[in-house]
């Protein structure tokens, strides 16, 4: 299979792969519409629940099957990128040669159903959050560099909606470099991994090891390996004062939802969320949200209480960078309590239920005579509606 690179990184299929991908009931269409005569089709596009809408990465590969199959299509949007819209209501309609976009459905409801839902979830997270910038972290759970490129695309467009509307910082840079144009960057951000740590045999020798080599560049370190997650943000810290003082040094929290960060237990993280944010035990509403202020794992406590230990220790300009299960709901409960986060890297805002991801495409008009199936007159345009009032 071939894939065609664009001018933006990602990756289409070429028209000689598009019989192999699609469902086989729409090829078969198309064979039984090249016998028995075309006609031009109205197709409408929509989902089923509140969205963002991201077309661009779909209506790029509708105009390359356009030109590659000598087809004019006719593509209405009806929104513009980063609009909001509600459940049921067509996204964009579709005009042109049934042969040539029948079996073109399959490939294009992938490309934007997806999109839509996590660019939604990108900017919920965002809007929750306007003082944290983000990081996408979400490569290493797509299926493909496909679904990379999407969920990258997607990301970029819910952060910079939430920036319009609520000021937020938004997603600032992500993972990796094929994807890095969307966030306006020519490469993928990050520092190391735990396995870079586990090879260097301590925190402190992994942070000095990624200094001697990249010299000059911030640094990230993750303090979470051997369960000192204090101990060694200071031991970094008190090991390059010039870059903690420059503000060049992160501090990243990704402590598994297994135990407590270092420090902490139930009493204390009470009692450290009570001195930070007195209200906040008094408002939770679930044991789920309970347990994002003060559980195990990466909590509202455990951030607020490593923002102290840095700032007692002299460290104030050293940012606190969270990561670990920073979904839509994690997000709004630390941005209502406000949780001292300079920065979230996560790809929780890939959709978590996949069946909301599934776009939805029905023919409204064959050679411009209205049909649709009966329960889908919704998506018919008003003067139609109007006309079948009438």
């Amino acid at each position: 299979m071939t894939f065609d690179p664009t001018h933006d990184g990602s990756h289409r299929p070429l028209e000689a792969d598009v019989a192999s991908l699609t469902d086989k009931y729409f090829s078969r269409t198309r064979d039984a519409v090249a016998k028995f005569g075309d006609v031009s089709a109205t197709y409408a596009i929509f989902m089923r629940r509140p969205v963002i809408f991201t077309p661009r990465l779909a209506v790029g590969w509708l105009e390359d099957m356009s030109k590659a199959r000598g087809a004019a299509f006719d593509i209405k949007q009806n929104y513009q990128e980063g609009d909001w819209v509600g459940a049921g209501e067509p996204l964009l309609y579709l005009t042109g040669s049934l042969h040539s976009l029948v079996d073109l459905e399959t490939i294009l409801l992938q490309k934007l159903g997806a999109t839509c839902i996590a660019a939604y979830n990108a900017y919920q997270m965002c809007a929750d959050m306007p003082n944290a910038a983000f990081l996408a972290m979400d490569a290493r759970h797509c299926a493909g560099h496909d679904m990379a490129d999407m969920m990258a695309y997607a990301a970029s467009v819910g952060s910079k909606v939430a920036r319009e509307k609520h000021g937020a910082k938004g997603f600032v840079g992500n993972a990796t470099d094929a994807t890095a144009h969307y966030f306006g960057n020519p490469e993928g951000m990050g520092t190391m991994p735990h396995a870079f740590i586990g090879y260097a045999g301590s925190t402190l020798r992994a942070a000095e090891m990624f200094v001697e080599t990249f010299p000059g560049k911030d640094l990230t370190v993750l303090v979470d390996y051997f369960g000192h997650e204090v101990r060694d943000a200071l031991a970094v810290c008190n090991r390059f004062p010039e870059m903690a003082a420059e503000g060049k040094i992160g501090v990243r929290l990704d402590t598994h939802g297994s135990r407590f960060v270092e420090g902490l237990d139930p009493q204390r993280s009470y009692a450290v969320l009570d001195q930070s944010v007195p209200d906040a035990i008094r408002r939770y509403r679930s044991e789920e949200e309970l347990r994002f202020l003060v559980g195990t794992g990466v909590s509202a406590a455990s951030i607020f209480y490593m923002r102290k230990c840095l700032d007692d220790a002299g460290f104030d300009k050293v940012k606190v960078v969270a990561s670990s299960g920073f979904n839509a709901a994690k997000c709004r409960v630390m941005g209502e309590v406000k949780a001292p986060i300079d920065v979230v890297g996560t790809g929780s805002y890939l959709p978590d239920r996949w069946s909301e991801t599934y776009a939805t495409a029905d023919i409204i008009s064959y050679n411009g005579d209205y049909r649709v199936k009966v329960g889908r007159e919704f998506l018919l345009p008003e003067d139609a509606k109007n006309s079948a009032a009438d």
